[in-house]
């Protein structure tokens, strides 16, 4: 066996065969099938947000088939995207990962410089130094406005920690969140809802919110990973009670909610 053959049955090289024919496909598919020809960078766009978040879900749900074709899903378009602007003569895919490897070089000089960095904490504060150097006006520049919100939160909340500005201890995040909840529950816990200022409500809300996320980041939880654990588990159980009331030759919307919650039970102790 030569050292081509040999390079060829490696993982390194099966890996770049499948990449190689994944263009192959790409370049065969845009010339020939009516839709790929027409798609456009505008028009894969909703579609490329769409497979972001089925990913999103394989995720959470731990299915790992279905992350491999997410990712699959996920490639597809990212090489789509690179054959458009070739077309266009701007950039090609190879200058799409040339780009992406001298960014993750300059951003890493603790491997491939001088600097040292041991702790995730300092690495994640010269990168954030290094985005500066880079252009970026502010360390919150590179936090996407159409992010969700709570995921914004969350990157907001860590960019600021990059640059220095967190703090020192949980136990002042947590009377952070004591505080914040005593003000809104102080004003707005009133059985006069007609008399509450919705727009102020809102406010005092959202510093709430803020205040959570900032605690879970704090311990180490992904606060828009916790939420969808318990939309699951919410959805979960209400279906269940839907289908136990159904064997019971009872429709949901018709029991009373004590009723219901003997069925919520139910399913909480399956």
């Amino acid at each position: 066996m030569n050292n081509t053959q040999k390079f060829e049955d490696s993982p390194r090289g099966r890996q770049l065969q499948a990449f190689d024919r994944l263009l192959d496909v790409m370049d065969e598919l845009r010339e020939k099938c009516p839709w790929d020809r027409k798609q456009t960078i505008e028009s894969l766009r909703h579609l490329t947000i769409e497979e972001t978040y089925e990913l999103s879900d394989a995720i959470i749900r731990q299915d790992m088939q279905e992350i491999k074709k997410e990712i699959g899903d996920i490639m597809l378009h990212m090489v789509f995207y690179a054959k458009i602007a070739s077309e266009q003569k701007t950039f090609d895919i190879a200058d799409v990962l040339n780009a992406l490897c001298e960014k993750l070089i300059f951003r890493h000089p603790h491997i491939y410089g001088d600097v040292t960095a041991t702790t995730e904490e300092e690495v994640k504060q010269n990168w954030e130094r290094l985005k500066l150097k880079e252009g970026n006006k502010s360390v919150l520049g590179g936090v996407p406005t159409s992010l969700p919100a709570l995921v914004k939160a969350m990157r907001i909340q860590e960019k600021a920690r990059g640059a220095g500005f967190d703090w020192d201890d949980k136990s002042e995040v947590w009377e952070k969140v004591q505080e914040e909840l005593h003000e809104f529950e102080s004003e707005f816990n009133t059985l006069e809802v007609q008399s509450i200022d919705h727009q102020k409500a809102t406010g005092e809300f959202g510093d709430l919110l803020f205040s959570l996320i900032n605690f879970a980041r704090f311990i180490d939880i992904n606060p828009e990973e916790a939420l969808e654990k318990t939309n699951l588990k919410f959805i979960d159980r209400f279906q269940y009670m839907e289908q136990e009331a159904s064997k019971d030759g009872k429709r949901l919307q018709d029991l009373s909610l004590k009723e219901m919650d003997i069925y919520w039970n139910r399913a909480k102790n399956r």
